[in-house]
């Protein structure tokens, strides 16, 4: 079993002396510009439907107020005003990620309803039961302490209120789990190179999910975090998952 601390010791750059979240918000910055194009073009498009399944869980608690924790540029807070929450606050430690997550919403006409602010996620600045649900989509694997991420999520979150996760996770089938392997090591590494130009940035993505608990594991994390209900879906043969939890 993965020590939970694990992922923290997975870093976008090895030679580098910076913590790992200095690393992985200048990483983010510079693929901001590219960073959409390459969701879409190395997921297939699929990342479309995780997101929509993402929402779906979130809306099942009606929630007028929401947090996107690493929200980045903004997707699935876009994808959250189709369920017509009273405001959306999306954080992140990356600014550029959030200049373009800024001009999608402004471009979609929803500066009202969402609102995108620097912030870190193992130290929020919110008060104490604010939100009725807290999400975040591939997020959770970059966190520098997890559990300590985690226990912010769950302060902010109302009583009662929905923490919903949407991470990477690796296939347990063999002949998709071989492919997976196989695209995860050698295709996906060079093409996320090629297109954005960044040595390290996909080269760290199947390292880190390798990493990161997963399941029963992860579910385990989130209860000592001292969330109730720990809930896991594989999405496609298991590619992501969908975690669900309650305060």
């Amino acid at each position: 079993m993965n020590n939970p601390s694990t992922p923290a010791k997975v870093l976008p750059n090895k030679n580098s002396s910076q913590d790992k979240k200095i690393q992985v918000e200048e990483m983010f910055n510079n693929i901001s510009q590219r960073y959409d194009f390459l969701n879409h073009f190395l997921s297939l498009g699929i990342d479309k439907h995780w997101r929509k399944k993402t929402i779906a869980a979130v809306a099942q608690v009606n929630p007028k107020h929401i947090l996107d924790v690493a929200t980045g540029t903004a997707d699935l807070a876009l994808q959250a005003a189709t369920i017509a929450p009273n405001q959306i606050t999306g954080i992140d430690i990356a600014d550029q990620m959030l200049a373009v997550g800024k001009e999608k919403i402004a471009k979609a006409g929803l500066t009202h309803l969402i609102a995108l602010e620097t912030g870190d996620s193992e130290a929020l600045r919110f008060e104490t039961n604010t939100f009725d649900a807290v999400m975040c989509s591939f997020g959770v694997r970059n966190f520098d302490n997890l559990e300590r991420g985690l226990k912010e999520m769950h302060r902010v979150l109302v009583p009662g209120g929905k923490l919903v996760i949407l991470e990477f996770s690796k296939p347990e089938a063999p002949v998709i789990k071989q492919c997976y392997a196989f695209y995860f090591k050698y295709i996906l590494p060079l093409m996320g190179r090629l297109i954005s130009m960044h040595p390290q940035a996909y080269a760290y993505l199947p390292e880190s999910v390798k990493a990161f608990p997963q399941g029963t594991e992860f579910k385990n994390i989130l209860t000592n975090a001292g969330y109730k209900n720990p809930h896991s879906k594989p999405l496609t043969f298991g590619i992501c998952t969908l975690y669900t939890a309650y305060k």
